[in-house]
């Protein structure tokens, strides 16, 4: 039967053979369902086959459906106005896409507010394309320091989008370079940086065997119906969505 259950069985045990292929523990890499575009029925189907962790783009389109089913851990996974920092730190467990210190200074202020310690982690741009977001590689370390040092920021580690390829392989050197520089920010900086969000439906065998820990998964749980808007492929809402 080709249900949400399956697919979750499946995908589960093609990131378990690429770990120990890799000398990885599977159990140290979680699943984010992408849940972006899908009804809260299909949340809930994905909360009964035993998901916990969840990865909403954008801030107004998850507000009903994180208010009305409660459960899990939401994560945003799409680019954050400063102006929609309040809603986001109310709603999200953590916020996987910081990219400017601006940013990262308004959580912390609406964070403050309400007495709340939020999760975030440092979004970069490790293929310097111009229709992504993120920091740029060499402004990493700091930017990870200048977070570390907000009181109401819990920095966990770096994310990233992979350009866009039909050929899993082509991520292989931008989940390398990601981890590469995480590893050497820690060296540098003493900063504990466990978590790697990178890979996703296309590509998450190849984050697997580069260290991810956080996979974005949203077409090989939810089915095709994603797709639908035919956004291009090069348009960064699509590739999240994948």
């Amino acid at each position: 039967m080709d249900d949400l259950s399956s697919r979750l069985a499946a995908l589960q045990n093609e990131i378990a053979t690429a770990a120990q292929r890799s000398g990885r523990d599977p159990s140290e890499i979680e699943i984010i369902a992408v849940s972006k575009t899908q009804p809260e029925a299909a949340v809930q189907e994905a909360l009964r086959a035993g998901l916990t962790r969840f990865g909403e783009n954008k801030v107004q389109e998850a507000r009903g459906k994180i208010d009305s089913l409660g459960r899990g851990i939401w994560h945003l996974i799409g680019h954050l106005q400063s102006n929609k920092a309040k809603d986001a730190v109310r709603l999200f467990d953590s916020i996987d896409s910081v990219d400017r210190l601006e940013l990262a200074e308004e959580i912390n202020h609406r964070a403050g507010a309400i007495g709340k310690i939020q999760n975030v982690l440092l979004q970069v741009n490790i293929a310097g394309e111009s229709t992504k977001f993120g920091c740029a590689p060499e402004a990493a370390r700091a930017l990870a320091e200048a977070i570390n040092a907000l009181p109401r920021l819990s920095l966990g580690g770096l994310m990233t989008i992979a350009p866009y390829s039909p050929e899993p392989e082509k991520s292989r050197p931008h989940f390398a370079g990601l981890r590469l520089l995480r590893d050497k920010i820690e060296t540098d900086t003493g900063l504990r940086l466990p978590t790697l969000s990178m890979g996703m439906s296309g590509d998450y065998i190849v984050a697997v065997e580069e260290g991810s820990t956080h996979l974005r998964i949203g077409t090989a749980l939810f089915g095709e119906r994603l797709k639908l808007k035919q956004r291009r492929p090069e348009d960064p809402s699509f590739i999240e969505s994948t």
